[in-house]
């Protein structure tokens, strides 16, 4: 937890009321999302027993598992979550828009929009996930044929499962971490897990989330005592009463799920949200393609050069997410302002038609300075970025303390056009206010991985010949 966090938590609980840690939404929050609550029976390995699924708030579809444990029963509770769940993803692969490439010499195509499904929890993205993997595999012909649609669904799933992976992406999203993102309450960390309770914290206060923590649970997992006293009894005598008992239980959710959709989408939207939704719409349209084009089911484990990649492009990702929500919002910057990783101040000096020509060739170079009250933690030589100029960077020429702070000089290159004039506003004018950042939102080259026919053996590679040794 960040030193500003825990200052917000404890002025949540002296005021009762949850208290913002973010001036913007840092989430893209679709137009027309699908809600899905799933709900699994317990003492069973991700066996489902219910789902309310829908878009449309005023209409949701319940399904259930009457007997959790016939396998027929819970493959055609698979089909009719297919039923509504496929048309949902297959509808957004339709118009598309042509995207420059290659410095505009060519272009590719991806479709406009993309779908976002909502779950409660991270419990419940998990249980799509374990979902996926447990029916993507399964055959339509031969002993114990599922229906077509069952595969296809689990190959969604475990697109969705991965993608919510990635920091940052939109197409699922659980409401605990999307509401944890933007406020904190005066509880603990455990009793906001608690979708209920951390959302009536947020809308009502203290009070209303005590209330919530033994009203309906949210899924997936469901509450023992209403196990033990309400739904065995049911399951065993197959009753009818089954059916509105769970739809009375998992309502109340249905409608805070959309309450919370439509708090966040009250909220102010980042400015570089959108381009991480850019994101989210490449990797639908490939995921489409792929289905169209091969459609084999992901792999149950990746190998090692796949797995090797795939860490690299997730820490890259949570690095880009990182510098992109300081970026954006000054309350996410606070924090590094606080460590030392920015700092802000005034210009006071500026020479905007600097040239070097110690090189081959005369470069444009200005040089400002900065005055700063704030501590300066860089040395010379570090490279700084501005959030309002991200293309330009600004290489410490030194650092001078001062009463007040320190005056910094700075010396730029970049973002100023490509000749040996700076165009109009590209540097930095006297007395503009101007943040500072070690933080960057630069390009990191992904490594260059083996392919898997020449990694070694023991990491997936071809295995060794008879009368080959591993030891050299």
């Amino acid at each position: 937890m960040s030193t500003l966090v825990a200052l917000a938590r404890a002025q949540a609980l002296a005021a009762g009321r949850a208290q913002p840690i973010a001036t913007v939404r840092h989430l893209h929050v679709h137009d027309q999302p699908l809600v899905l609550i799933p709900l699994a029976m317990a003492g069973e390995a991700n066996a489902p027993l219910a789902a309310l699924v829908g878009d449309d708030p005023a209409a949701p579809r319940l399904l259930v598992v009457n007997q959790p444990r016939n396998r027929d029963e819970r493959f055609a509770f698979f089909a009719g979550l297919a039923e509504v769940i496929v048309p949902y993803l297959d509808s957004f692969a339709d118009a598309t828009e042509a995207v420059p490439v290659d410095r505009g010499r060519d272009v590719r195509h991806r479709f406009v929009d993309a779908p976002q499904v909502w779950v409660p929890n991270p419990g419940g993205a998990d249980f799509l996930r374990l979902l996926g993997r447990s029916t993507r595999f399964r055959r339509t012909d031969g002993d114990h044929p599922v229906p077509a649609a069952v595969p296809l669904l689990g190959q969604w799933l475990t697109f969705l499962a991965s993608s919510a992976e990635v920091p940052g992406s939109a197409l699922l999203v659980n409401a605990v971490q999307a509401l944890g993102l933007h406020w904190v309450t005066g509880q603990s960390a455990a009793e906001d897990a608690h979708f209920g309770s951390l959302f009536a914290w947020i809308t009502d206060g203290p009070a209303a989330a005590r209330s919530a923590e033994t009203g309906p649970v949210a899924g997936p997992a469901t509450d023992p005592e209403f196990d033990n006293k309400v739904l065995a009894p049911l399951i065993a005598s197959a009753s009818p009463a089954l059916v509105p008992e769970l739809r009375a239980l998992l309502m109340p959710t249905w409608d805070r799920m959309w309450r919370s959709i439509a708090l966040l989408r009250d909220l102010p939207v980042g400015e570089r949200v959108g381009s991480r939704w850019d994101s989210d719409r490449d990797a639908y349209s490939a995921y489409v393609a792929h289905l169209t084009e091969d459609g084999t089911p992901q792999p149950r484990r990746d190998g090692a050069v796949a797995a090797a990649a795939r860490l690299q492009r997730l820490e890259n990702a949570a690095a880009r997410y990182a510098v992109q929500r300081a970026f954006d919002d000054p309350l996410v910057m606070a924090e590094h302002r606080l460590t030392g990783a920015a700092f802000g101040g005034v210009v006071t000096l500026a020479k905007a038609d600097r040239i070097d020509d110690s090189g081959k060739r005369p470069v444009l170079r200005p040089r400002i300075m900065v005055a700063t009250t704030e501590t300066v933690r860089v040395e010379p030589g570090a490279s700084l970025t501005s959030p309002s100029r991200p293309a330009q960077k600004a290489k410490v020429i030194s650092v001078s303390p001062t009463v007040t702070g320190a005056d910094v000089v700075l010396e730029l290159s970049g973002g100023m056009g490509r000749k040996l004039v700076a165009e109009p506003g590209s540097v930095p004018a006297i007395g503009e206010q101007l943040l500072l950042t070690t933080l960057s939102e630069a390009y990191r080259p992904g490594a260059a991985f083996p392919d898997p026919a020449d990694t070694p053996w023991t990491h997936g590679g071809p295995p060794l010949h008879h009368g080959d040794s591993a030891v050299e």
